[in-house]
C-alpha cells in the first residue's frame, strides 16, 4: 500500500468521526489543528506503516520461547471440594 493511499483511507476514517459532530466542535478542532500548523512545519519520511511491524531482536525465536517459558510462574492454588 503506498503512503498516499494509506494517508487517503485516514483521513477518510477521521472524516468518519467528525462529520457528526457540532459545528462549534469542528471549529475547535479546525483551530487546534491550525495551531499545529504554525508551528515548525517539517516533512517526515516516516509513515504510519514505520509504528507497526515485527518484533526486532538479536536473540532467535526458539530463544524468546525459553526465555518465556523459564519466566512462567506457577503459583496457582487449588482449593479442596
Amino acid at each position: 500500500m503506498k503512503t498516499t493511499d494509506l494517508n487517503t483511507a485516514l483521513l477518510d476514517n477521521y472524516f468518519g468521526l467528525i462529520k457528526n459532530l457540532s459545528p462549534e466542535i469542528k471549529i475547535n478542532l479546525i483551530e487546534k489543528i491550525a495551531k499545529t500548523l504554525k508551528g515548525n512545519v517539517t516533512s517526515s519520511n516516516s509513515s504510519l506503516t514505520d509504528a507497526f511491524g515485527a518484533w526486532k531482536s538479536k536473540k532467535s525465536a526458539d530463544e524468546i520461547l525459553i526465555e518465556l517459558r523459564d519466566h512462567r510462574n506457577f503459583d496457582r492454588q487449588i482449593e479442596a471440594l
